[in-house]
C-alpha cells in the first residue's frame, strides 16, 4: 500500500484525522496512539473497497494545490 497523508487534529476531548488523499475516509479516538491505528483501519477499508484508488500525493504536492498552507504545518510530523 501507498503512504497516504493523514491529518491528526486535538480536539476538545479527542483526537480526529483524515486523509486529504482519499475522501470520505475519518477516524477518532482519544489518543494519538489509538487515533493512528483506527486510521490504519480505515484507510486500509477504504482502499480495499474502492474502484478507482487514488494515489498517494503527499505534503508537497499538498501546499502546491493550495489544500494546506505551508505556514500553518507543525515543524515535526510523523
Amino acid at each position: 500500500m501507498e503512504k497516504y497523508l493523514v491529518v491528526i487534529e486535538k480536539a476538545e476531548k479527542n483526537y480526529s484525522a483524515f486523509s486529504p488523499d482519499v475522501w470520505g475516509c475519518v477516524a477518532t479516538g482519544e489518543s494519538v496512539e489509538e487515533i493512528t491505528e483506527n486510521m490504519k483501519e480505515a484507510l486500509q477499508f477504504h482502499i480495499e473497497n474502492m474502484k478507482d484508488v487514488p494515489h498517494a500525493k503527499g505534503i508537497s504536492q499538498h501546499i502546491a494545490d493550495g489544500v494546506f498552507n505551508k505556514d500553518a504545518i507543525a515543524d515535526e510530523y510523523f
